[in-house]
């Protein structure tokens, strides 16, 4: 498992012109399952996203793709971990 963690490095304004491009990019990896969850952190700095991938390779091509990479409008930070506990999901 993985976590990635997006720093914006440009206006937030800069963001918001491609978000729904990177809402696109999410979608397609919540489909394939790769991605497990994904939000904003808080102040709107950023983002992260769990990813399920087989390897950091696999992460790194996966986040190519992404238009806020694409457009060097975020630096990632890609922490690999090995899930030891889990509690059950919470109803939202």
């Amino acid at each position: 498992m993985f976590l990635i963690l997006l720093q914006y490095i440009r206006p937030v304004a800069a963001i918001e012109h491609f978000m729904e491009a990177h809402t696109a990019f999410l979608q397609k990896y919540y489909d394939s399952g790769k991605f497990i969850m994904s939000g904003r952190r808080k102040p709107k700095s950023g983002s992260l996203i769990v990813c399920q991938a087989s390897s950091r390779k696999e992460v790194e091509q996966i986040m190519s793709e992404d238009p806020l990479e694409r457009h060097q409008l975020a630096l990632y930070e890609i922490i690999e971990f090995e899930p030891t506990a889990m509690s059950a999901p919470v109803a939202r």
